[in-house]
This record gives C-alpha cells, sequence and structure tokens, in this order.
C-alpha cells in the first residue's frame, strides 16, 4: 500500500479574521491637504500646546510683573548692563574664576606629599579670584573691601539683594546689575549665584577694572530711578481704551458743535 503523500493533502484555509471596527474611536482616511493632518508652512501652534506648570508659571510672573506698578526699588533691577558691556565684563570676570573641587583637592594632595617629602609648600600670598556668596559680599561692601560689586537681575526672591545697591550706593563702592543668576553661577562653579565681586585684579587687568568702575558709577550709582516700573497693559486693553478714548472724543465734538450752532 503506497504511504500517503502529506503535500497531496488538501489543507483547510484559515477562517479570515473579521476586524470589527470600534464604535468610539472611528476611522478617518487622512488628509494631506493643507490644515488637515499636515500642519501649514510657518503657522506657530504653540498657543494650542498645553506646557508643562513650571513653564506656565514662569509666563504668568513675566506677565504678572509687567501688568502690575512695581516700585523703584524692585524695578531698578529691569534696567540692566547692556550686551557689549556685559561682555567687557564677563571677558574680566572669567579671567578670575576660583578653582574647581578637583583642583582644589589636587593642590592639597600636591601639599601633604611636599610636606611629608621634607619639602617646604610653596607659599605667597592669595591669587586674586572672584568673591561670591551674599553674605560674605555684604561683609566685603560693609569693609570697603569691595572693588566691585555685580547683581543678577532675576534673583528669586527678590527681597535677597533689593537693599543692596543702596548699601554699595552708602559705601561708595561701584555696582552694576546684569541679566542672569546662571550666568554669574557659571562664574564660580555654581548653579545660581546672587552676586559676586572682585575685591583685586593683576596689574594687566587694572585700567581695564578702573574703566569698568567709572562707567558703572556713573551708570547705576550716581543715578537712582525713582521711577515706578510696571503698568505695561496687553495688546488687547490698549486697543480697547484707545477706541473708549476716540468715542469719547467724538462725543465730545459733538457736543460742542452743538454748543457753537446755538450761539
Amino acid at each position: 500500500m503506497p504511504a500517503k503523500n502529506p503535500k497531496n493533502k488538501a489543507t483547510k484555509a484559515a477562517p479570515k479574521k473579521v476586524k470589527v471596527a470600534n464604535p468610539l474611536f472611528q476611522a478617518a482616511p487622512r488628509n494631506s491637504r493643507v490644515g488637515g493632518d499636515l500642519r501649514g508652512k510657518g503657522r506657530d501652534l504653540s498657543r494650542f500646546v498645553r506646557w508643562p506648570r513650571n513653564v506656565r508659571l514662569q509666563r504668568q510672573k513675566k506677565i504678572l510683573l509687567q501688568r502690575l506698578k512695581v516700585p523703584p526699588a524692585i524695578a531698578q533691577f529691569s534696567k540692566t548692563l547692556d550686551k557689549n558691556q556685559a561682555a567687557e565684563l564677563m571677558k574680566l570676570l572669567v579671567k578670575y574664576q576660583p578653582e574647581t573641587k578637583a583642583a582644589k583637592q589636587e593642590r592639597l594632595e600636591n601639599s601633604a606629599k611636599a610636606a611629608a617629602a621634607g619639602e617646604n609648600p610653596a607659599s605667597g600670598p592669595a591669587p586674586n579670584v572672584l568673591k561670591f556668596g551674599l553674605k560674605h559680599i555684604t561683609t566685603l561692601v560693609e569693609q570697603k573691601k569691595a572693588s566691585l560689586v555685580v547683581i543678577a537681575h532675576d534673583v528669586d526672591p527678590i527681597e535677597l539683594v533689593v537693599w543692596l545697591p543702596a548699601l554699595c550706593r552708602k559705601m561708595g563702592i561701584p555696582f552694576c546689575i546684569v541679566k542672569g543668576k546662571s550666568r554669574l553661577g557659571t562664574l564660580v562653579h555654581k548653579k545660581n549665584t546672587a552676586v559676586v565681586a572682585l575685591t583685586s585684579v593683576n596689574k594687566e587687568d587694572a585700567a581695564k577694572l578702573s574703566t569698568l568702575q567709572s562707567n558703572m558709577k556713573a551708570q547705576f550709582n550716581d543715578t537712582v530711578l525713582r521711577k515706578w516700573g510696571g503698568g505695561v497693559m496687553g495688546l488687547k486693553t490698549v486697543a480697547k481704551l484707545d477706541k473708549r478714548k476716540k468715542q469719547i472724543e467724538a462725543e465730545q465734538a459733538k457736543i460742542q458743535n452743538a454748543i457753537n450752532q446755538k450761539m
């Protein structure tokens, strides 16, 4: 009896699965036209995005600071150094960055090895470096040891530094306000820094420091901002107020014309 060939055996066709459409989520054909599934060129949809909570709070705070009336002591922090002056200042400050933790550890290890070997460790005057820390700089200003004080404009809460410009003016210490506490933080290897100060510089930078001191004194120490800040309305409010003003002027003109005709 011949063996059965499995290839000759007719295989049964597997039943096809019928895909049942979900009535809650109906499929729609892709629309490749502008305004459909493809975003139009140059169209900004950022106002439709649900931004993270911290981003929303930052933006709301910025708008509030524009809308609300701000006293002069706080409004002075909106007047900062311009881009060119800030660049010149940063070029000087970056030369006097304090040593990093790794560099300090290496220096101490070398000093300990030299002492263990019976050698005299190299000693000399401390290098000129940037000073940071609010309490430390306050002491330097009160003792008139600071040569130039640099304050960040976005310290939060602002009460931490709101009194420092007045103290610098009283003690005759040149100071300036620059944009970015993170920018100052990079100078001293920190995330953020509210204020940094220079006490002394090397001989080759003395002329540059003197120029910066005279500029900062004229721009910040001798110029006291006495105007209130804020009070800037939005575009819609400004348009509404202009429209209302025009209506009032038109009514006044009608009344005046009526009075002139009676006379």
